[in-house]
């Protein structure tokens, strides 16, 4: 089990039991995390944030259908990666110029400030080449990875919150990695 999560479980009854003021606490408890892995899905940071706080708003209103049968990043994941897909498909039918964040980069992680000029580049070189593979991959083989690697969900709590097989899980997680891996050594890394 996580950490947090006999909380976040407790926290989730309590929304159920009528307790609305539990819901902020499970935003702040997840926000920065929801919105991070669906950064990576859509690519998007507008869209990703709207689709965060819609993932929120669809916790609440199923509050009461709510059953503490798996982990509870499992139920909220799997919010979250539904409305990523419903968004893609969206998306697909209505194409646009993609919209970035406020700098114009789409960024996952802090700068190391102690390293120097040169590493700091090659540094933001890999990590815009490993991000633009990661939004080349198909939606769900980033799903899988994104669940598996970044938040540190088991193959089966990933399967659960995409409705698919651990044994499924566990290729799309690796075709994922081999396709990231030629991606870095066609670039010569």
């Amino acid at each position: 089990m996580e950490p947090g999560q006999d909380t976040d479980i407790a926290l989730m009854l309590r929304l159920a039991g009528g307790e609305d003021l539990a819901l902020n606490e499970l935003i702040s408890r997840w926000r920065e995390r929801v919105a991070a892995f669906l950064l990576r899905m859509v690519g998007d940071h507008a869209t990703a944030m709207d689709l965060a706080q819609e993932t929120f708003v669809r916790l609440y209103q199923s509050r009461r259908n709510y059953k503490p049968t798996a982990a509870f990043s499992t139920y909220l994941f799997h919010i979250a990666a539904n409305l990523a897909r419903t968004q893609a498909r969206w998306r697909k039918r209505h194409p646009t110029v993609p919209m970035e964040d406020e700098s114009g980069v789409i960024r996952h992680e802090a700068v190391d400030s102690t390293a120097s000029p040169d590493e700091r580049a090659d540094l933001r070189e890999r990590t815009t080449l490993v991000n633009r593979a990661i939004g080349e991959l198909p939606d769900d083989q980033r799903e899988a990875l994104l669940l598996f690697t970044l938040e540190g969900m088991s193959q089966a709590e990933v399967a659960a919150a995409l409705g698919c097989t651990a044994k499924a899980v566990e290729v799309r997680v690796y075709k994922a990695r081999q396709t990231l891996r030629e991606a870095l050594a066609k670039a010569g890394y």
